[in-house]
């Protein structure tokens, strides 16, 4: 099979571009109290929209309000098609606070008084995913592809993975923008694997999510992470579905035990300029 060029080389408007989302500790919550703060397996709408909007120095109550661009395109009208290439392993952190401190310092109830003592402790779980590994292709409008591109390479507010404490790994952004984001993921971006392939292994087993139904899916899913608001004591989500299926890629996408010189390279060959035409 003839692989398609590597670098764009079409007059075809930028349609997306990929994203790596790597860190010792992410965590992606959907169903978060402040005792419990779950995670997904996965990215979720509401964390990628949250960090291109933080990226851009969109206070939370604008972060949904249509950008200052040609067209007002929202981050909203994104997609996404995200790549497993490491699930992760499941970790909780026990957090206590409040303990130690005077009185007048001591945590309050929901009616505003003071914890009495003896209770001034509060205990919270907090689950992550350590060593996980998300390529993101990022669908949408042009002018909002370049929009991502810069503000996320110079962002405003630090980018994080779901929460401040998990810092991504670099680099984030993985790709100028593309034309045919979702080829690059299947074919070209280096796969960040746990292990190496075997020795006889042409093709590798690897868990996409999509946010449109693609064909043949093996699972189908419902999560309340569409961001409606953004808004302190106002925050809202809606439910939205995603689709999953098991891509075969090949083998000799793996970028080896230390991916860094492999992603180096792969994100250098897409900004050399294209050859003019023949």
């Amino acid at each position: 099979m003839t692989m398609p060029p590597l670098a764009d080389t079409t007059s075809t408007p930028p349609s997306g571009l990929l994203l790596r989302l790597a860190g010792v500790l992410s965590a992606y919550g959907t169903d978060t109290a402040f005792t419990r703060r779950d995670t997904q397996p996965h990215p979720t709408r509401s964390a990628l929209i949250g960090m291109f909007a933080a990226a851009a120095g969109r206070p939370r109550h604008q972060a949904l309000d249509p950008l200052d661009l040609p067209g007002h395109p929202r981050y909203t009208d994104l997609s996404f098609t995200i790549r497993v290439d490491q699930p992760g392993t499941p970790h909780t952190d026990f957090h206590t606070t409040g303990s130690g401190r005077p009185r007048h310092q001591q945590l309050r109830t929901s009616k505003g008084d003071r914890r009495p003592e003896g209770k001034t402790t509060y205990v919270t779980h907090r689950h992550y995913l350590t060593d996980a590994c998300f390529t993101v292709a990022v669908h949408g409008d042009a002018t909002l592809i370049a929009h991502l591109a810069n503000t996320l390479e110079h962002p405003q507010f630090a980018p994080y993975l779901g929460r401040r404490a998990c810092v991504p790994d670099e680099p984030l952004v993985l790709t100028p923008p593309l034309t045919d984001p979702l080829t690059h993921l299947l074919k070209h971006a280096p796969l960040t694997l746990p292990g190496p392939p075997g020795p006889d292994e042409d093709r590798i087993p690897v868990t996409f999510w999509w946010d449109t139904p693609p064909p043949n899916p093996t699972a189908h899913r419902e999560l309340a992470d569409n961001p409606a608001d953004f808004t302190p004591h106002h925050r809202r989500h809606t439910v939205r579905s995603l689709w999953s299926t098991t891509e075969h890629l090949p083998a000799a996408l793996y970028a080896g035990a230390n991916p860094l010189p492999a992603l180096a390279d792969y994100r250098h060959q897409l900004e050399q300029p294209c050859p003019p035409p023949p």
